[in-house]
């Protein structure tokens, strides 16, 4: 059978005694948990005990998990179980490292993949690690905060009116999205400093290729315009998106929350809630100005075209 492992660490802002009573007891994980923020309607059911949880949802799967040991404030072990969408084992563990007022905290797994699917253990260990990314910002969030900052709602039967767009494509690692896009925004604003007049709609980040199991994206930054300027710079692009009819997340909170919209438009297209209109990228689209908002209530549309 193909292993898996899967390990990713966060810093957080809190004693370790408060980060350690969110992890071992599992009453707390129906608020941070990475895959019950795509269903949340997913049935939930924890032992009095707090030390077992199951769970069995529409898209999310069903399963179990179990606390099996345990070390207060430094460690613990979980043997989780899933049943659907297949069979499955997994041994995961979590490690603290307290330094005065802060915390590290380290979510491992390791587990084995169905031997039909080997060659899917990149892959497969990609979307694991991006799920314990999501689960560890959301933990960051709900220990420091008391909750999490990131809310999702689906939007079934939208529309995007179309637009031409001047914009830059970049490829890099999955892991570098944020600041590789920041750097590209902001060469793009520079340009478009003295040809504001120009902008004809809420800037966009466009989405062409997501390669999981070398950990990379290519994507383009655009902004659009209602005409292309005669002086664009070499290493810009142009090109158009159609008049489309839409299927959408919208996500409300931090961009660094944006996964979790992500990781639920994928599922619904998994699950088959769309059809994706072929030739059209799937592309986000920023619905308010970060420089004039709270980062708590930016909102950002994931938006897919449909047929």
């Amino acid at each position: 059978m193909p292993k898996m492992n899967v390990s990713r660490s966060i810093e957080i802002k809190a004693p370790v005694e408060a980060v350690f009573s969110k992890v071992n007891d599992l009453n707390h994980w129906i608020s941070w948990s990475p895959w019950l923020i795509l269903e949340p309607e997913a049935k939930v059911t924890v032992r009095d005990d707090a030390k077992y949880y199951e769970w069995e949802g529409k898209r999310t799967g069903s399963g179990h998990m179990t606390i099996i040991s345990e070390k207060e404030n430094e460690s613990l072990d979980i043997d989780l179980v899933f049943l659907k969408p297949w069979k499955s084992k997994a041994k995961v563990a979590f490690f603290l490292k307290s330094s005065g007022d802060k915390t590290s905290v380290t979510w491992s797994m390791e587990s084995s993949m169905p031997f039909f699917m080997f060659f899917m253990t990149k892959m497969m260990e990609g979307f694991v690690g991006m799920d314990f990314e999501r689960g560890l910002k959301l933990l960051k969030d709900y220990t420091e905060d008391g909750e999490v900052h990131s809310n999702l709602e689906i939007e079934e039967k939208g529309s995007y009116s179309g637009c031409t767009y001047l914009g830059i494509t970049t490829t890099c690692k999955i892991a570098d999205i944020s600041e590789a896009m920041t750097k590209d925004f902001d060469k793009l604003w520079a340009y478009m400093g003295d040809k504001m007049d120009l902008v004809a709609g809420n800037p966009l980040s466009i989405y062409h290729k997501w390669k999981f199991g070398k950990g990379t994206c290519e994507y383009t930054v655009a902004v659009p315009v209602s005409s292309i300027p005669a002086d664009i710079p070499s290493e810009f692009i142009t090109g158009e998106i159609p008049s489309t009819s839409t299927y959408s997340v919208i996500h409300t909170g931090p961009y660094e929350h944006l996964g979790n919209a992500w990781s639920l438009v994928s599922n619904l297209q998994r699950s088959k809630a769309f059809k994706p209109r072929k030739g059209v990228h799937p592309f986000e689209e920023y619905l308010n100005d970060p420089s004039k908002t709270n980062p708590l209530e930016y909102k950002t549309a994931i938006r897919f075209a449909v047929s």
